[in-house]
């Protein structure tokens, strides 16, 4: 027989599989997984009746094909063995895919508990049984359909599941085949079910179906980056997690003695795991690496930069293994570039960075404490007005190491203090409610939170704070820093940065507020809720919104030296008229605060010369002239 006509027809082979009684249609239920070539054969039972197929996938070094030489549905799986399968899909139901070389042998089962047959597009069908029972396929003249003999009907048990099993050699044409299993029985024309046939038809459910692409050759065997994963982590994955991952760690820097873990598995084009091959390590600037043995399980520390060990890439538990890298000093900032190859091959490289000791602290955001505040509450509406953080605190610390990566300082690396000697009558000392906990340069966590307390008398002093490194006793200290103490605001006063705007500017209006006593106001008091009434501006920042609030009647004065800015437009949609005005500016805390009512003057910025303005000016262009000519005469009369 010609291939083109091999091709052209489709192979039935049915075996029965129970009783030739009334079928009762129901919905089939989901299909089970199905493990990728190369995995173990999944026993027929774990999948679903009537509606699952498998492919046997487990490791062929046989050189031949075999349907399990025991037929019964508890042991069909265990000696099944398909023959140049490349790839598969992980579903058992009726899209599955596959890959195989050309001529491969893919044995295929199920349990059914109804008539079965199994259809194919192209190839032959060859050792179909029927499972406990031990029916057996009668095939037809071109070798390519089968039918259960109807006498082995009587031997089949009602209503229970059997396996059912066919070996399947595809074509050695490069296309695309497909396999379908289909269950039920056949009504003839009197409406009585019966056993399909070729003379009755083949049964009307479609229960499985795999899709096979035949390759002339095989792309296994060959790292795929498509199909292989590798990222970093800051700790190992449990084995029953997703492993890896597929996505790098958010933290860029791992505290000092931590340890950063790169998780990976090695696949090929058929997400197939790698046979075992040469996997190596390499680390820049002396990091120590170390592959541990399977995915989930914590690598000991290692001792070098370059580890090698001969390995699949997928380890003892087949989802995959973990690179260890850590500090070759404590102390001492890392950042390295680690690389893994494979058999020569580079399949990963990430860059990894272990903070050091911190080496320097920096102070920022400082604002200005109340007076009488022995305890040294800070002000958590200060802190979320500077960086976003809603907690208390006066001012941050940014700790950093020697190579500028941010330090976390939790109460187990070390302990913050004020440097004593710093401190005054008026600076009495400090407290650190908040220790920082991020690495992230945009993370407010990166700060530590401190503020100070203050005695009764306004003033000023330049203090410093100190940190001590558990581990070394190490002191660091920051530069010094202006920390001012100030009552309540009791006045202000309302100003624009200029005294006329052309329309389209931006003008910006300065609150100033002072204490009883004519001090800055600190920062610890909200000044309340504000009505502002300036003609033609429109305001783009009205002042620092709260956490639980966007208005802002909880906000604190915005700046440190006792004045809170905003930024207006001038003019409207719709124009504005030129002339001059008076706004009104009014909050509600302090006790002896006034309306405040800025003037300012608005021009639309085209010409606004007016004809007095013209008349004047060729006045005094006739008069510059008759000064001239004045000039000329005595010029002339002089050299006479």
């Amino acid at each position: 027989m010609s291939k083109t006509t091999l091709r052209k027809r489709i192979a039935i082979t049915a075996t029965t599989a129970l009783f030739a009684g009334m079928l009762t249609v129901a919905s089939a239920p989901v299909a089970s997984a199905h493990n990728v070539a190369g995995g173990a054969n999944i026993d027929a039972r774990l999948g679903q009746v009537n509606a699952s197929l498998f492919v046997a996938t487990l490791a062929n070094t046989t050189g031949a094909a075999a349907t399990a030489p025991t037929k019964t549905l508890a042991a069909m799986h265990t000696g099944s063995l398909s023959l140049g399968l490349l790839a598969k899909d992980s579903s058992s139901g009726t899209a599955q895919t596959a890959t195989a070389l050309g001529g491969a042998v893919l044995s295929l089962y199920a349990q059914t508990s109804t008539a079965a047959a199994f259809s194919v597009t192209g190839g032959s069908l060859s050792g179909t049984f029927g499972g406990d029972q031990n029916a057996t396929a009668t095939y037809g003249s071109d070798l390519k359909s089968s039918i259960v003999g109807t006498n082995a009907i009587v031997a089949f048990t009602a209503g229970t599941a059997t396996g059912v099993a066919t070996l399947w050699t595809l074509p050695s044409t490069p296309g695309t085949y497909t396999v379908s299993l289909l269950t039920g029985f056949v009504a003839n024309s009197a409406g009585v079910s019966q056993i399909p046939s070729y003379t009755n038809g083949l049964p009307s459910t479609l229960s499985g179906k795999i899709t096979v692409t035949v390759v002339a050759t095989s792309a296994g065997a060959v790292y795929s980056p498509v199909y292989s994963a590798c990222n970093t982590a800051t700790a190992t994955l449990t084995a029953t997690a997703t492993y890896p991952s597929g996505v790098d760690s958010s933290t860029t820097v791992v505290a000092n003695d931590g340890d950063w873990y790169i998780d990976f598995y090695l696949r090929d084009a058929y997400q197939v795991n790698l046979a075992s091959g040469n996997v190596v390590v390499t680390a820049t600037n002396g990091a120590f690496v170390n592959i541990g043995t399977a995915a989930g399980a914590t690598p000991v520390a290692g001792t070098a930069s370059t580890d090698v060990e001969f390995t699949n890439g997928a380890g003892a538990s087949s989802t995959g293994q973990t690179v260890r890298i850590s500090q070759p000093t404590s102390g001492a900032p890392l950042t390295s570039t680690v690389t893994i190859t494979y058999n020569g091959t580079t399949v990963c490289t990430k860059t990894v960075t272990i903070a050091g000791h911190a080496s320097k602290l920096a102070v920022a955001n400082v604002g200005t404490q109340n007076l009488s505040t022995p305890t040294g509450a800070g002000s958590a509406q200060w802190m979320y007005q500077q960086i976003g953080l809603y907690s208390a605190g006066l001012f941050t610390v940014l700790a950093t190491d020697s190579a500028g990566n941010i330090v976390t300082t939790p109460t187990t690396y070390g302990a913050f203090s004020a440097d004593a000697a710093t401190l005054t009558t008026t600076v009495q000392g400090m407290v650190f409610p908040t220790l920082a906990s991020g690495t992230s340069s945009s993370s407010a966590t990166r700060f530590t939170l401190g503020s100070f307390a203050c005695g009764g008398t306004a003033g000023e002093a330049n203090v410093k704070v100190k940190f001590t490194i558990a581990a070394t006793g190490t002191v660091l200290s920051s530069d010094a820093f202006k920390a001012r103490c100030a009552g309540t605001a009791s006045t202000y006063v309302a100003s624009l940065d200029k005294a006329s705007y052309v329309q389209g500017e931006l003008a910006k209006l300065t609150i100033a507020w002072k204490d009883s006593k004519g001090f800055a106001a600190n920062n610890i008091t909200a000044v309340g809720a504000n009505t502002m009434s300036l003609p033609y501006m429109t305001g783009i920042t009205l002042g620092a919104l709260t956490a639980a609030n966007p208005a802002s009647a909880t906000a604190v004065i915005a700046n440190s030296d006792g004045t809170s800015t905003y930024t207006m437009t001038v003019g409207t949609t719709s124009g504005l008229t030129a002339g001059t005005y008076t706004g009104v500016v009014e909050f509600t805390a302090p006790a002896l605060g006034v309306a405040s009512t800025p003037t300012y003057k608005l021009t639309t910025g085209g010409d606004t010369t007016s004809n007095a303005d013209v008349l004047k000016s060729i006045v005094a262009l006739i008069a510059s002239i008759n000064k001239q000519i004045q000039a000329l005469q005595k010029l002339i009369l002089a050299r006479r």
